[in-house]
C-alpha cells in the first residue's frame, strides 16, 4: 500500500498580510498530481486542514474542492482535525462521506475505531487521532494526569486495544497531532503546552507500522516509522530554510519498505537579510533575493530614514524591518530638562535622544507642526468675565 501524508494545510492562513489562498490551491493541484503519478492508495491528512476553528468561506470552499477531487482520484482519504481546526465542524456529515472513501476523524470518542483498508499483503487498519485537548478528555477518560502524553497514551491503549483483536497481518498506521520529542518547532506553530509541557516521547508509537505526525511545520524523520511531513507552504520567516513537502510511504507485508519525501512547489522563496542598509542596497551577492519575501534586520548605528521604502526599491517583498542597534531608554524627562523650556525644544531633543542624530531642517519643520497641532485645543474657552464665568 502506498501512502502519501500531508497535514498542516492551514487554509486561510495568511503571510505577513500577504494572501496565500492561491498558493494553497496550487499546492492541491500538486497533491493530485502526485496522488495520480506516483499511485497513491491513501493520503493522510494529519491535521489543522484550516488555519482557525472558524475559517472563511474562501478556505472552506478550496477545502471542499480539494476534498472532493481525492475522492474523484484513485486514492483514498484518511483526515483528522487539528489544534487550529473546530473538530465539531471538519467533522460535520463524517459518517455520510466515508461512503465517497473520505474518511474524516474529528471525533475522541471514536479513537480506537480504525478505518481498515486492505491491499495485497493483507488488511491495514488505520487509526486516526484527532488533536486531544487534555483538559477536555482528561474526565471522560479517567486520566490520572493532565498532559498530552497522558491523553496520547490513553488513545494509543485503545489502539492496540483494538489492534490485539485483529490477526499478526494487520499492519497499523496512526496520525495523530501533536508535538513529539526529537523535533523542533517554528515560529509559526501555536503553543499547545498545558502545565508548562507540550511534548510527548517517540515511544508512544511504539510497535506502529507508520505514524504520521501533524503539527510542527518542518519535516522530521524521528524514527523509521515516525515521521512528520511539515506544512506544504512556509508561514513563518523561521521556516525559510525548511524544505515543504509530503512523504510517499510504501507499507510492505512487515511495515515501511521506502519513504521518499516529494517536494511542493515554492510560490515564493524567503529569505532573511542583515546588514547596513546602504550596503545591503547595492550588494550583487543579493540580486538573487530581489523576488522572495524578505525579512530585514539592519545594524546601522543610527536608523537610517525611509528605510523601508529605500528597501522595497530593490526587495518589492519586504514584509518585516528590525534593528538591531538599541533604542536607548528612554522615560519621562526630569523636571530639570523640561523646566523653563518651550515644546519644541523638548520634542527636539526627544527625537535626537531616540535617534542618535537630530532631525534634519524638513523633519523639524513638520515635527514643530505636529506639536503645534497637538497643543492647540480648539475646545478651550478664553474669555472669562472677573467672577470666572463665562462672558
Amino acid at each position: 500500500m502506498r501512502l502519501l501524508h500531508t497535514s498542516d494545510w492551514h487554509l486561510g492562513r495568511s503571510f505577513h498580510r500577504e494572501g496565500m489562498l492561491t498558493h494553497q490551491a496550487a499546492y492541491v493541484d500538486h497533491l493530485l498530481e502526485v496522488v495520480d503519478s506516483e499511485r497513491v492508495d491513501v493520503v493522510l491528512v494529519a491535521g489543522d486542514v484550516y488555519d482557525r476553528a472558524l475559517p472563511h468561506v474562501d478556505a472552506v470552499r478550496l477545502a471542499d474542492e480539494a476534498l472532493a477531487r481525492l475522492a474523484a482520484s484513485r486514492a483514498q482519504v484518511v483526515l483528522t482535525s487539528g489544534n487550529h481546526d473546530s473538530a465539531q465542524r471538519l467533522g460535520f456529515s463524517s459518517r455520510l462521506i466515508d461512503a465517497a472513501g473520505v474518511f474524516i476523524r474529528t471525533d475522541a470518542g471514536r479513537v480506537g475505531t480504525p478505518v481498515l483498508l486492505e491491499d495485497e499483503h493483507g488488511p491495514v487498519a488505520i487509526h486516526g487521532i484527532p488533536y486531544l485537548d487534555p483538559d477536555a478528555v482528561r474526565e471522560p477518560w479517567g486520566l490520572a494526569a493532565r498532559s498530552h502524553e497522558a491523553a496520547l497514551a490513553e488513545a494509543m491503549r485503545r489502539v492496540r486495544s483494538d489492534l490485539t483483536g485483529r490477526s499478526a497481518a494487520t499492519r497499523s498506521v496512526v496520525l495523530a497531532h501533536a508535538f513529539v520529542a526529537g523535533a523542533e518547532p517554528s515560529d509559526s506553530e501555536r503553543d499547545i503546552s498545558v502545565g508548562g509541557v507540550s511534548r510527548v516521547p517517540t515511544s508512544v508509537f511504539d510497535g506502529i507500522s507508520y505514524t504520521a505526525l501533524g503539527h510542527l511545520h518542518g519535516p522530521h524523520t524521528l524514527t523509521d516509522a515516525v515521521r512528520y511531513s511539515g506544512s506544504p507552504l512556509a508561514y513563518s520567516f523561521s521556516e525559510a530554510d525548511q524544505r515543504k513537502g509530503s512523504w510517499l510511504v510504501d507499507l510492505g507485508p512487515a511495515g515501511v519498505t521506502s519513504a521518499t519525501f516529494v517536494e511542493a512547489p515554492v510560490p515564493r522563496r524567503l529569505a532573511r537579510l542583515r546588514g547596513e542598509l546602504d550596503a545591503l542596497l547595492v550588494d550583487p551577492a543579493l540580486a538573487v533575493h530581489e523576488d522572495a519575501w524578505v525579512q530585514v534586520t539592519l545594524t546601522d548605528a543610527v536608523r537610517p530614514t525611509r528605510a523601508m521604502d529605500r528597501l522595497r526599491d530593490r526587495f518589492p517583498h519586504t514584509l518585516l524591518l528590525g534593528f538591531e542597534a538599541a533604542v536607548p531608554g528612554l522615560g519621562a524627562l526630569p523636571a530639570a530638562r523640561t523646566h523653563g523650556r518651550t515644546d519644541h525644544d523638548v520634542a527636539h531633543e526627544f527625537m535626537t535622544d531616540l535617534r542618535g542624530v537630530a532631525p534634519t531642517e524638513e523633519e523639524t519643520t513638520l515635527l514643530f507642526r505636529a506639536v503645534d497641532a497637538c497643543c492647540d485645543d480648539p475646545d478651550v474657552d478664553t474669555v472669562f468675565t472677573e467672577s470666572g464665568e463665562d462672558d
